[in-house]
């Protein structure tokens, strides 16, 4: 089920990074945030800091610690930043450094790092600003890795979704019925990644990992987790009611659970000593990079 309304095929449509009442809407509810959010596969993580030239992070839109907790847990000293003051501060509680602001706004004040994650959040950050900043506080070697997690879902579980959450905003800015499910649903995020970092210099070609996975899920736990979509979280609960309502009653029909089909996503890019001015590699730099190594440059 989708989080973000990147699936849509509506061209008037924002990019991810400029709703920002989405983006910042998480933290309403912190304790069910951190509780129902599925974690990331523990291939990811050991990849990742294989890759990595040291233990340094810098976790980009840390939310409530998830993914910062698994790279804490595999070794690695952790800095989050996060614009939601509630889910910093439930970070926090949980023993993480977080500084609040938005990557773009953030203030490194000289600090380097070994690497960059970011998890479930790098499509709420302007992908090239992004990229730029990220390369402009790793160290060279680094690596920057921004991740997510697809969903494959029954289809009944997908339709009673759609067709109900039409019902409450038929005025949404997502046609849910064209999103596709999966890794597939995820893509223009991944491509937007791929995109911003090819534009902003600094790295070299980026790579895309893929994990796969599954979790089995009742029908409490399900409706327990949807309020904390991104489609949900700015609506109020009696809007709210008649969706989880519809689903619910979809997961009844099919036993009461079902396994969920994850795919990890991950974009993947590695610092190199090529000088990022302060809005990225500036006008050409993408046509150039990409004419070194003989690609045509994505538009």
């Amino acid at each position: 089920m989708p989080t973000t309304p990147s699936g849509s095929t509506r061209p008037s449509e924002p990019e991810p990074h400029q709703l920002r009442e989405m983006a910042e809407s998480f933290g309403v509810d912190p304790e069910r945030y951190d509780r129902t959010r599925p974690r990331y596969p523990d291939r990811l993580v050991r990849r990742v800091v294989e890759a990595g030239p040291g233990p340094d992070v810098l976790d980009v839109g840390c939310g409530t610690g998830i993914a910062a907790r698994q790279f804490q847990a595999a070794g690695c000293r952790v800095l989050g930043v996060e614009p939601d003051v509630r889910l910093a501060a439930f970070a926090r509680r949980g023993g993480l450094e977080v500084e609040v602001a938005t990557f773009e706004t953030w203030d490194p004040a000289g600090r380097t790092f070994d690497v960059v994650v970011s998890g479930q959040a790098w499509h709420w950050v302007d992908p090239v600003a992004g990229a730029a900043g990220a390369a402009r506080v790793l160290r060279p070697g680094g690596l920057l890795a921004a991740f997510w997690n697809t969903v494959q879902l029954p289809p009944e579980v997908t339709e009673a979704f759609a067709a109900a959450y039409q019902q409450v905003v038929p005025d949404a800015p997502v046609d849910l019925r064209q999103v596709p499910q999966g890794a597939g649903g995820r893509r223009p995020l991944s491509d937007k990644a791929v995109d911003g970092i090819r534009e902003a210099g600094g790295f070299g070609e980026p790579e895309e990992w893929r994990f796969s996975w599954e979790q089995s899920c009742t029908r409490e736990e399900w409706l327990d987790q949807m309020p904390t979509q991104g489609l949900l979280t700015t609506l109020p609960a009696a809007e709210q009611a008649p969706v989880l309502e519809a689903v619910g009653a979809a997961v009844d029909a099919i036993g009461g659970s079902f396994t969920v089909g994850y795919t990890t996503v991950a974009v993947t890019a590695r610092r190199t000593d090529a000088a990022v001015g302060p809005f990225g590699g500036g006008p050409g730099q993408h046509e150039a990079d990409a004419a070194r190594r003989n690609l045509s440059p994505r538009r």
